[in-house]
């Protein structure tokens, strides 16, 4: 199975932590942390650099949001999936996500049960495009 590596993206250090944990205690999944930034603009540095193949991008953050974040990563030449990490569960929102280029839209209340089927969808069982 590929080797997913993962920008993990929030302002809140504790919840980076815990979510790293969590995606390493899944190794049938075979994520695998390639870094870790506090803010959007960390975030637009650190994916150029480390070049990982999705980021988990907090939407609420001080300085540069992660809806801004995402229209510049998206620019880059190969750039990464982006998948919303958020605790607003708002259509607005998702809306916006969409529209900067996000690959996904989870809230943090449904973590647990939304962000692996996603990350299987994106790289291991990819939708056909005319299915």
């Amino acid at each position: 199975m590929k080797r997913v590596r993962v920008l993990l993206v929030d302002d809140n250090e504790r919840f980076l932590e815990s979510v790293e944990r969590y995606l390493g205690s899944i190794p049938e999944m075979n994520i695998v942390s390639a870094g870790k930034a506090t803010s959007g603009v960390e975030a637009i540095r650190l994916s150029a650099k480390l070049k990982p193949d999705l980021i988990l991008m907090d939407l609420t953050m001080p300085t540069l949001n992660g809806l801004a974040a995402t229209r510049v990563i998206k620019q880059e030449a190969d750039a990464p999936r982006v998948i919303i990490l958020t605790i607003h569960e708002n259509d607005e929102y998702k809306k916006a996500a969409r529209e900067a280029g996000a690959d996904g839209f989870v809230t943090k209340s449904e973590f647990a049960d939304q962000l692996l089927p996603l990350i299987d969808s994106l790289f291991y069982h990819p939708r056909s495009e005319a299915g």
